[in-house]
């Protein structure tokens, strides 16, 4: 009879999955917490993958959800997401006033078009192509830009970006002759290329998942309010004289040098060791390597020592990848660049007015897209997310960020017939406030929905995921000026405006459903891309 009972008492107790984040103990010491909302996950597991009971392991709840949980988290001693919140907001300062001058520069001399026009004896259309120029050098810098902030780390190469934007902004403002202007204005977007990839990168560094929807939104923020503050500043500024804006500009370039020499920390860290390259794609199993911080300004190539070329290439395999492919082109060539349309188009449909009264007219746009950004875009995608995680397990699902394209497409095409209306029917100058007030909200929703779904998906290639992004959005905006004065000639304003909302409309209903439910099915079809960071991924667990 005793039989039984020795046998019960010697039964294995059944084996119980861990749950989603999870610490290990090793005696009474503990040694490692992990979370799935972290950079860096358990090495050699993997989601939807049981974990095989292991000696001296105890399952305990450590979801990161604020600061606070951050600090159970063992990271390497130059770890940047354990920098004081005053340090972070001091680098997210600093990139955000960069990436407002990435486009700030194409605009602020929309109001002195007329004046333009006059002083190098050039036709309207010549002067909308003062827009395209820069938006052309802004959309291939990132090439020259991104290996090299590989090379020698981020704030090096933010450094230098600024400083030739103002010695190319001084140019600007000196030129007489419309080659030289342009040439000048060339250099100008060629020097603001780093806030696009290399600043994205750096609030990656510093900044968690659940962090990221919120940051990423400041930083989509300051791109669209450059390019729409640009018009009412440079039309301010105008008031002084017709070339004011461009000294402007210079000041403004001035300034955020010496303050990113001063106060601008690097984020990147490099390997002690050089990394072994492997053909292989990365996998969360790789042992991380001892990392040491980069010096105060870094002119020393890294041990990784990319190619020049790596970029380019790398740009181009980025088309394999259907969640990066789809989301970027879908937004920037059926969405993004009809805002340019307007834009350029805003001092030709009200010609009469000075230049400080067309400059106002951009506050519709403002307005729009400061409140979108507040009450919509980066906390409301997070909010979206973190709530799919209650009914996943644990599971991020970056798909459910794209729900915001829905509302975003409809106010922009809403817009966008307005505005059209408005000019051609000569209706009340408050209707195209409400128009671009309209656009502007849509085009700021659909801005940060797009890129903090791509960050999400691939988190560890965000300067390639960016500079194929920042590579479409101002091509885009290069295009828009060289066939929109054309095509109103030919159909007229409405027409014009109209077609653009019914592509925008069109597009999103197909684009956007079809991501949302097939876009996981589309990342594990297709794999992880099968290359590493060579700063990004240095950071120890």
């Amino acid at each position: 009879m005793a039989e039984p009972n020795s046998r019960a008492a010697t039964m294995s107790v059944p084996e119980l999955d861990a749950p989603p984040a999870f610490e290990i103990e090793a005696g009474n010491s503990l040694q490692e917490s992990f979370s799935k909302d972290s950079k860096n996950a358990l090495p050699g597991v993997e989601q939807g993958r049981i974990v095989p009971e292991t000696a001296g392991v105890t399952a305990l709840p450590t979801l990161i959800k604020s600061d606070e949980d951050l600090r159970n988290v063992n990271t390497g001693p130059s770890d940047p997401t354990l920098w004081p919140k005053w340090k972070k907001r001091r680098v997210l300062f600093v990139v955000c006033a960069y990436y407002f001058l990435f486009t700030f520069i194409t605009t602020v001399t929309v109001p002195t078009f007329n004046d333009l026009q006059t002083y190098f004896v050039i036709s309207y259309e010549q002067v909308t192509y003062t827009v395209a120029v820069p938006a052309l050098a802004l959309a291939v810098s990132p090439f020259f830009w991104t290996p090299l902030a590989e090379a020698l780390g981020r704030r090096t190469v933010m450094i230098l970006g600024c400083l030739v934007a103002t010695l190319a902004s001084l140019g600007v403002a000196l030129e007489t002759t419309y080659k030289g202007y342009m040439a000048f204005r060339f250099l100008q977007g060629w020097g603001v290329g780093p806030a696009s990839t290399v600043g994205l990168q750096m609030l990656e560094d510093i900044y968690l998942e659940h962090e990221r929807g919120q940051k990423v939104g400041y930083w989509c923020l300051s791109i669209d309010i450059g390019l729409l503050f640009g018009p009412l500043i440079g039309g301010l500024a105008a008031l002084a004289s017709w070339n004011f804006p461009n000294w402007l500009t210079v000041i403004i370039f001035g300034v955020l040098f010496l303050i990113m020499l001063i106060f601008l920390p690097e984020t990147a860290s490099y390997p002690i060791q050089p990394p072994q390259y492997s053909a292989q794609p990365p996998t969360s199993s790789q042992q991380a390597l001892p990392t040491k911080a980069l010096p105060w300004l870094n002119f020393r190539t890294l041990l990784t020592r990319p190619k020049p070329w790596d970029s380019t290439l790398h740009f181009l395999r980025l088309f394999a990848f259907p969640n990066i492919t789809i989301t970027i082109i879908f937004y920037c060539w059926a969405w993004y660049w009809f805002i340019l349309c307007v834009i350029t188009m805003l001092p030709g449909a009200y010609p009469d007015y000075n230049p400080q009264v067309q400059g106002l007219l951009f506050l519709g746009f403002i307005v729009g897209t400061l409140i979108s950004e507040m009450l919509f875009s980066g906390g409301l995608s997070d909010y979206l997310v973190q709530r799919a995680m209650q009914k996943t397990n644990g599971e991020r699902v970056p798909e459910k960020r794209l729900l915001l394209w829905f509302p975003a497409a409809l106010l922009t095409t809403i817009g966008l017939v307005l505005f059209g209306c408005t000019v051609q029917l000569n209706w009340h100058w408050f209707i195209a406030q409400i128009a671009t007030f309209l656009i502007g909200t849509g085009i700021q929703i659909g801005n940060t929905t797009t890129i903090s779904y791509v960050v999400d998906v691939y988190p560890q290639h965000v300067m390639d995921v960016t500079l194929f992004y920042t590579f479409h959005l101002n091509l885009s905006a290069f295009a828009s000026p060289f066939f929109i004065v054309p095509w109103i000639e030919r159909i007229g304003w409405a027409w014009c405006f109209g077609a653009q909302g019914a592509m925008v409309t069109a597009s999103c209903l197909i684009f956007a459903p079809f991501l949302y439910m097939y876009g996981r099915w589309l990342r594990d079809w297709k794999g992880p891309i099968p290359w590493g960071n060579a700063l990004g991924n240095t950071r120890t667990a």
